[in-house]
């Protein structure tokens, strides 16, 4: 509370004008002729001479002893005042007022009761401890001058005090959060108790499509084993076949994939040879009907004949003799590859990055972790400003530039944990002199208390 204001002038006025007439009440009853020309007091203000062999026994000591010991009661009641904020006995800041000037008039109360003695034991146990308070609350007092204009200097951004140590774990769970971006995902856990995958149903990625499906020539087996890339599951359909071909498909075995178009059957009809039938009929491949799939125009020429005797096959052979096959162009048919992946190629950039993270998970972990972790920040390296300063300027040297950012996150966070713990510090300054200055007054209530008690029944 500052006391250089108007309010605070009443209250020195009156204690200057309570100490000069204190002063002037010893001087005309123990030391009359110390008291300037022209000053006289009735004589109902002059005691009579006593055999107290001390200032305090008498009745103008014990009147000075009294009201001190009034002004201790009424400054220990401040704390109570403060508790009860609905308590309608004047304002807290009254109450804090007069706590103030109220006790400095104790001093020159309490070296007027005492005659400027310490006397016994007792006396000198009960000045010291009033030396104590004395100084302690006036240290106080300085410092509510001094500290709020300090840190409204020092502090741009002054937080709530109760919501420091919450900030600071704000701060670590930040940084702890940062170090672990950087680390790479643990691999998943496979579960135990679950089935392996059936090798009839996996699927392969990539496969490469069947010879089958060339120049959209499939059966909807093969497409669905494109498609999923896994072993034929269901049974070839198989094309319808004239009645008068039936005794040879019989003997035939079953077709399962039918044979891309060669270069001749891509041909004109004029320019096609029809080959020679086949020795043995088991071993036939299908008629071209067979090979083409269902509702495609078959060329005219290509229709299968009827059986014939085996006279007449031979009487055919002879007479109509295969003519000499015209040369076609030979060129070969691409065949479908399957896609490679590419291999991964590291970079310099890369490989710079990988360096970059591993120096900023150490730094992480070696010293900022533990800085914004700790209870007092102030007995770490980071908690000095200049040191602070050129570690995270090393720290720049050694990173890529991506990285600049994340470093200047980190620099603020720990520029802030520094403000905190300075802010820390200025509220431990500004409350902590109540440590001493508390206990003590209370504990010199109390032994007034006594040494009254003890003066007024046993003296």
């Amino acid at each position: 509370m500052r006391i250089l204001n108007r309010a605070h002038m009443p209250w020195f006025i009156f204690v200057c004008a309570a100490t000069a007439g204190a002063i002037v009440l010893y001087l005309a009853n123990f030391d009359p002729e110390k008291l300037p020309a022209g000053i006289h007091l009735p004589a109902y203000l002059i005691q009579k001479p006593s055999d107290h062999r001390s200032v305090g026994g008498t009745p103008l000591g014990l009147i000075f002893g009294a009201v001190s010991f009034a002004i201790f009661i009424f400054a220990a009641l401040l704390s109570l005042r403060k508790k009860i904020p609905l308590w309608r006995i004047g304002t807290v800041q009254r109450w804090l007022r007069a706590h103030i000037w109220l006790t400095l008039l104790t001093i020159p109360l309490v070296i007027l009761h005492s005659g400027f003695r310490l006397g016994g034991p007792m006396t000198t146990l009960l000045m010291l401890l009033y030396a104590i308070v004395m100084i302690s609350g006036i240290y106080g007092l300085i410092l509510q001058h001094q500290m709020p204009a300090l840190m409204k200097e020092r502090l741009p951004a002054e937080t709530v005090f109760e919501q420091i140590p919450h900030i600071c774990a704000q701060l670590a769970a930040a940084a702890v959060k940062m170090r672990d971006s950087f680390k790479p995902a643990p691999p998943a856990k496979t579960d135990a108790g679950a089935p392996a995958p059936s090798p009839a149903k996996s699927v392969t990625a990539g496969s490469a499509p069947m010879a089958s499906t060339a120049a959209d020539l499939s059966t909807p087996t093969a497409r669905a084993k494109t498609a999923v890339g896994s072993t034929i599951t269901a049974a070839p359909i198989t094309q319808p076949v004239p009645a008068a071909n039936a005794a040879t498909t019989q003997a035939k075995a079953p077709e399962t994939i039918s044979q891309p178009p060669t270069p001749e059957a891509a041909a004109p009809a004029e320019s096609r040879v029809t080959p020679p039938p086949p020795l043995n009929p088991g071993e036939t491949m299908g008629t071209p009907t067979a090979r083409v799939p269902e509702g495609t125009q078959v060329p005219a020429g290509t229709e299968s004949a009827p059986l014939k005797s085996p006279a007449d096959k031979t009487e055919s052979a002879v007479v109509a003799a295969p003519p000499t096959p015209v040369p076609q162009s030979t060129a070969p048919v691409a065949k479908p590859v399957a896609p490679v992946a590419p291999k991964p190629v590291v970079s310099a950039a890369a490989s710079a990055d990988s360096d970059s993270e591993v120096a900023l998970v150490e730094f992480l972990d070696r010293q900022v972790i533990p800085y914004l972790s700790a209870k007092r920040g102030e007995k770490f390296r980071l908690g000095n400003p200049r040191f602070s300063e050129d570690t995270f300027r090393f720290v720049r040297l050694r990173i890529a530039e991506i990285y600049h950012p994340r470093v200047d996150e980190i620099q603020a966070w720990c520029d802030e944990r520094r403000l905190l713990d300075l802010q820390t510090k200025m509220q431990h300054w500004l409350h902590g002199w109540l440590f001493v200055h508390v206990p003590f007054s209370f504990l010199l209530l109390m032994l007034t208390a006594w040494h009254a008690f003890v003066t007024l029944f046993y003296y």
